[in-house]
């Protein structure tokens, strides 16, 4: 008896496992710009079918992506992260207009230097995704970026 609940718990785990959805993975990277700034690059890997959407999406639409950088005597945040152009459909799950992106997107947020190199800043991103016949629930991934 205890090796078929032992069985039972196993199947239930790994079955489990796979069903946890993981479509964005996120990297990161830091491109010099001149001697006093930086650019802090997050790039969103997409997999296929679906959707990430943008920084800037209408009210009563899904969670718009967006970042957060941890505070720090090393720099200083100029503006506010950029994204690239995306698409712009009439989205049938929420009804709307709404900017997303498709495979690959790339976020930039630029930096002054306030203090030498190396240092590292910590930041995340909280965003949302969706495919043709459901999304997902907002997700928040840490991101660190090596200021070298």
């Amino acid at each position: 008896m205890k090796k078929l609940i032992l069985v039972i718990a196993l199947i239930t785990t790994f079955v489990g496992q796979a069903q946890i959805l993981e479509p964005v993975k996120w990297t990161t990277s830091v491109n010099k710009i001149s001697d006093s700034e930086y650019e802090l690059v997050a790039t969103a890997t997409i997999d296929s079918g679906w959707h990430l959407y943008s920084q800037d999406v209408p009210e009563d639409g899904p969670i718009p992506t967006s970042f957060s950088y941890q505070g720090s005597t090393d720099y200083l945040k100029k503006g506010n992260t950029s994204e690239e152009e995306g698409h712009t459909i009439d989205d049938p799950i929420f009804e709307m207009k709404i900017k997303y992106f498709e495979t690959k997107a790339d976020f930039k947020q630029r930096i002054k230097l306030k203090s030498k190199l190396p240092f590292i800043i910590n930041g995340s991103v909280e965003f949302m995704v969706c495919d043709n016949s459901r999304c997902l629930p907002p997700t928040e991934v840490d991101l660190k970026f090596n200021v070298e």
